[in-house]
């Protein structure tokens, strides 16, 4: 399927207005999502790896947290590997899940082990095979880890495509696949903490703050909005005049 010259122009548009917000230095490093924060610290593919893990169905910032205190016992898949999972619970509490994501990491770190000498491979397909690691986590070892271009999306970056109205899908695997056939290749590696910061910033997923968006010429979610509508009865009381 052949991208829109209007959609091209749409993804420019918003690339470029979110990397002046964002990223103006256009270096990942800068980041303030928790991957990017370890990356510019460590540049550890295993450190992205594992807080990817600890990141799943939790806020960034408890992600921050629980992966600061693992880390400051646990560097290496070895010591991992070897870790009491009473004692990972302990240091990873403040994200959700911290029992069966304990549970999780030390098994992760025993087959980078067992197949790969305690190296982090660096293509989808082995990174896929790894347990408990799904498409999200595979892409974002591969782009905060080794700087490879993919697109992971999880739920802001999922919420974000929809409602600008470059997808139109119903699940996150969904819409990654979409934006890597219409997204020039040349913007996926900013594309996931681009739409992360800017959906916790103003496209939240309650209370958004559509006024202060540049966008809502062309949002798909603007028009349904209370500002919408307000704009839209001025208009008309204007016109009426």
């Amino acid at each position: 399927m052949t991208t829109s010259a209007s959609t091209r122009k749409r993804i420019g548009i918003i690339v470029r207005d979110l990397s002046r917000r964002y990223l103006p230095e256009g270096d990942l490093h800068a980041g303030e999502t928790a991957l990017a924060k370890i990356v510019a610290e460590t540049e550890d593919p295993f450190k992205v790896l594992i807080s990817t893990i600890l990141s799943q169905r939790t806020r960034d910032e408890m992600t921050e947290i629980a992966s600061r205190q693992l880390f400051s016992k646990y560097e290496t898949p070895a010591e991992l590997a070897a870790a009491d999972a009473g004692d990972v619970e302990r240091l990873i509490k403040p994200v959700g899940f911290y029992r069966q994501k304990a549970r999780q990491i030390v098994s992760v770190s025993r087959t980078l082990l067992d197949r790969y000498q305690g190296t982090v491979p660096r293509t989808y397909e082995e990174l896929i095979e790894l347990p408990q690691v799904g498409p999200k986590t595979a892409n974002c070892v591969l782009v905060y880890g080794f700087g490879v271009p993919r697109i992971p999306t999880d739920t802001h970056v999922h919420r974000v495509s929809n409602r600008l109205g470059l997808v139109r899908t119903k699940t996150p695997e969904a819409t990654e696949r979409r934006l890597m056939r219409i997204v020039p290749k040349e913007y996926w590696l900013h594309i996931n903490e681009l739409f992360i910061r800017f959906g916790k910033d103003l496209c939240r997923p309650i209370g958004p703050r559509c006024p202060q968006c540049s966008f809502t010429s062309f949002c798909r979610f603007y028009p349904r909005t209370k500002w919408s509508r307000d704009a839209r009865r001025r208009r008309d009381k204007t016109a009426r005049r």
